[in-house]
């Protein structure tokens, strides 16, 4: 049996451009958080303004809890074909911007941000990164595997 085969590569480093880019390119991501001593991640649907992340949510934990405090942001993808990945990690802080006057709560009300979970979502909050990394890598294909 063969030994699988190394990356052939480290992984490529990716620019904060890149980054908002590959973060425009997709609808859902995690949301990650602590609260009182629990690790929480939730999938939420997104849109990107700028470097704005904008979500919408229930009443409930990340409602309660996500404004203010310390989070990460994640989206990642996978191409089997062509043995390519990616991983965006956003960190920063959010805000409730659900009834926020002013144009740019209003401008980021008016993001695409579409919730795929059933249910009325209408408080809007808005991540304002203070750190956006991303890597990009690719994995060769096994010896005796077709591609």
């Amino acid at each position: 049996m063969d030994k699988p085969q190394p990356f052939d590569h480290v992984p490529e480093v990716l620019d904060e451009q890149a980054c908002l880019f590959l973060l425009q390119s997709r609808d859902l991501g995690r949301i990650a958080f602590n609260i009182e001593g629990r690790e929480e991640i939730f999938p939420v649907n997104y849109a990107v303004e700028g470097r704005i992340i904008v979500f919408r949510t229930a009443p409930g934990t990340k409602l309660k809890a996500v404004p203010n405090l310390p989070l990460a942001f994640e989206v990642d993808s996978w191409d089997p074909k062509l043995a390519v990945g990616w991983s965006v990690v956003v960190k920063g802080e959010a805000e409730e911007i659900s009834t926020n006057p002013g144009r740019t709560a209003e401008h980021l009300r008016r993001t695409l941000a579409r919730p795929a979970a059933p249910g009325e979502r209408w408080h809007w909050l808005a991540i304002m990164p203070s750190e956006i990394s991303g890597r990009r890598f690719h994995v060769p294909t096994p010896r005796g595997e077709r591609t």
